[in-house]
């Protein structure tokens, strides 16, 4: 458990599956539903954000998932990989923010900020010198959010959602 601005942070666990398989749909859906066919992101929350997907990254052991809480309630969550598990391999000692979802009601309250220096300590502890994410081209507040913490575009890669082949930016933030 860590605790950062009244911000709880606390480590997911396998028995936790259902809060996160539900918030992970909930806030998925609302972050990217007005910018998507609901069949595109309809199929992309099956194919991704099912139980049995959930319960596998889990049991990765260079898969992190932590829950935000304010005043008891979860309010967010993050997903860091390390290793094997980050979804692109660099020539770098990095870290990847996989997954920063806010619920919506809680936007606007530095949750966001806070996971993101929870995932600096994560990045120190690991000895990594870069912290890297993708975050969807027309996600405009992600990006504006990134850039204001440092992190700059290095790449793109294709984010398949659903039958669409969209593009994501890839950020980085140095750390040494």
């Amino acid at each position: 458990m860590n605790q950062l601005k009244n911000i709880e942070i606390t480590k997911i666990y396998h028995e936790d599956l259902n809060t996160l398989f539900e918030l992970s749909n909930s806030t998925f859906r609302d972050t990217f539903a007005a910018q998507n066919t609901p069949e595109n992101l309809n199929k992309y929350l099956s194919d991704n954000f099912n139980k049995e997907k959930l319960e596998k990254e889990l049991s990765n052991p260079n898969s992190f998932f932590y829950f935000a809480k304010r005043g008891g309630e979860i309010v967010a969550y993050l997903k860091i990989n390390i290793g094997d598990a980050q979804t692109e391999s660099f020539e770098m000692r990095s870290i990847e923010i996989e997954r920063i979802y806010v619920r919506k009601p809680f936007l606007g309250m530095k949750i966001g900020q806070t996971l993101l220096e929870f995932s600096k300590e994560i990045a120190h502890q690991q000895q990594a010198n870069v912290i890297w994410l993708g975050v969807w081209e027309e996600n405009y507040p992600a990006i504006a959010f990134y850039q204001k913490n440092g992190f700059q575009v290095f790449d793109r890669h294709v984010f398949v959602l659903g039958n669409d082949h969209q593009i994501d930016i890839l950020m980085k933030l140095n750390l040494d």
